[in-house]
Parts: structure tokens; sequence; C-alpha cells
């Protein structure tokens, strides 16, 4: 069995654990770096060296059991991906455990979150990430990485944090009271409140990595300067999974660079702190 950061197997099986991990190894829309396809590997050896109490919340969440799913099927096209994401989705949703995803890049995350929606009543979709994701359509298909959260803004609550890039397209499919520029919260201040005042009870997280800066975050398909730093975005999530009901999350676009091992090792500890923060 493979197990999260090699934890004990008690803490891994299926029936007893509270929190379901699956891969979605899909890279198949990205449009300038490759490799997401290739960072749940990458995720998994950092994790492997990563120390499992977590200081902030005094916590060992993995005691909570995780539960590495089955590997997602070779896709032959965005189209496949959707259906089966979303379909595999909503079966798991039924057997009542915390799911989480690693992509892949962004466009796995349509599919899960239009399985959240329609399973939670009143839900609202909190992207983190550098890009609007906001186009109907992009290189002939809704189900491309650029279109991560288009389907989103028209059938639940959007709410976007750390956007800094986007076509001039997209403009019109922007809510601004719902959107937080990178810009305008890199040195804090009171955007946390205005954007829990947009966040509605139940809470699905996609966090694409790119919204975080190069200089910590290099190892993505397209990284934007300009991002979000350590403290500021955990500062934000600990608020977020302690004033609201995070119903599940995605990670997504690690695409790991040869010979540097801190992406993978921010992405591992940033998993295990969201959970962290949903357990304690």
């Amino acid at each position: 069995m493979n197990t999260f950061a090699g934890i004990d197997k008690q803490f891994a099986e299926r029936n007893t654990s509270s929190i379901f991990l699956q891969s979605i190894p899909y890279d198949g829309t990205s449009t300038w770096g490759k490799g997401a396809d290739k960072g749940f590997e990458a995720f998994l050896d950092a994790a492997e060296n990563m120390e499992l109490y977590d200081i902030e919340t005094d916590t060992e969440v993995y005691k909570k059991g995780i539960h590495i799913l089955e590997s997602c099927p070779n896709f032959q096209s965005p189209e496949e991906m959707f259906a089966y994401t979303y379909g595999n989705t909503k079966k798991l949703l039924k057997e009542n455990k915390f799911l989480t995803f690693f992509g892949g890049e962004h466009s796995i995350s349509i599919g899960l979150i239009k399985a959240h929606y329609e399973h939670f009543e009143d839900l609202t979709i909190l992207q983190l990430d550098a890009h609007a994701d906001l186009r109907s359509s992009y290189n002939g298909t809704p189900y491309n990485h650029a279109c991560a959260v288009y389907d989103a803004s028209r059938n639940a609550n959007l709410v976007q944090v750390g956007i800094r890039s986007m076509d001039i397209s997209e403009k019109s499919n922007i809510d601004y009271d719902k959107i937080f520029f990178a810009d305008e919260i890199r040195y804090g201040g009171i955007w946390e409140d205005q954007a829990m005042s947009q966040i509605t009870e139940n809470v699905y997280i996609t966090l694409d990595l790119d919204v975080f800066d190069p200089s910590i975050m290099p190892a993505t398909g397209t990284p934007e300067p300009g991002g979000l730093h350590w403290y500021l975005t955990t500062n934000f999530l600990q608020k977020v999974f302690e004033e609201r009901n995070v119903v599940g999350f995605d990670i997504v676009e690690l695409a790991p660079i040869e010979g540097l091992h801190s992406p993978q090792y921010l992405a591992a500890k940033l998993y295990y702190k969201m959970l962290s923060y949903k357990f304690s």
C-alpha cells in the first residue's frame, strides 16, 4: 500500500481513514511549462521527509487517517478527463469522507468543483490563484486550465484571491466584489475580513500553487511575479478553516524542477497544514 508521508498502514486504510487523497495527473491542456502530471510523485517524496507534528495547531492530523485512492486512468482528451473526475467525485462524496485532490493542471478542478456544488448547498468556491481562469472556452474546449472556474462563476459563489494575470475577455466574467488582486492584499490589511464577508458557510478550496510568488514556488507551468508568500496565505487559510465549513480542496500545478526540492516540500507542507487546520 502506498501511504502518505510513510505513515503506518493502520492510519491509511480506506474504511477507517477520515481523509481521501486522489492524484489526478493530467497535463493535457497546459500551454507553456509542462510537468504537472509528475507533481504527485514529487509531492509524496517530499512528504516522506516532513515532520508530522504541526507546531501551530499542536496536532498530528495523520492520525485521523489519510487514504490514497487509486490514481486516475490516462485520459485521451479534456472532455474524457472532465467526465471521469466529475462522475468519480460524485461517487466519492457518498462515502462521507473529507476529499482532497492533487493535480495535474488546473483543468482537473472543473469536474471536482461541479460535483461539490451540486452536493453541498450554498457552496462557495474559494480560488487561490495567479490567474483568473475565467475563459468560457480556450483552445477549442471549455475544459481547459484557462477555464478552471468559469463554470463555478456561473453556478456557485466564486471568491478569487491572489489574481494578478488575466485576458481582457475575462473582465466581463469577474465579480469585482469577490476578487482580491495580489497587489491589493500583499501587505495585509482589511482584505481578509472583506473576503470572509463574501464566503458562505460551506467552502470548497481550489488552490493553484502559482498563487505563491515564484521566489518560493517556481515549479509551476506559468509562474507569475508579485505572488503571495507563506504566512499571508496560511493565515488566511486558517481563518477560512476556523470560521467556515471547508468541505474539500484541491491543489494543482506543481511541475517539478529537477534538482530543486523546495517547491514540492512547500506543496506537501501546505497540504498537511490545510488538513491540520481542518481537523484541529
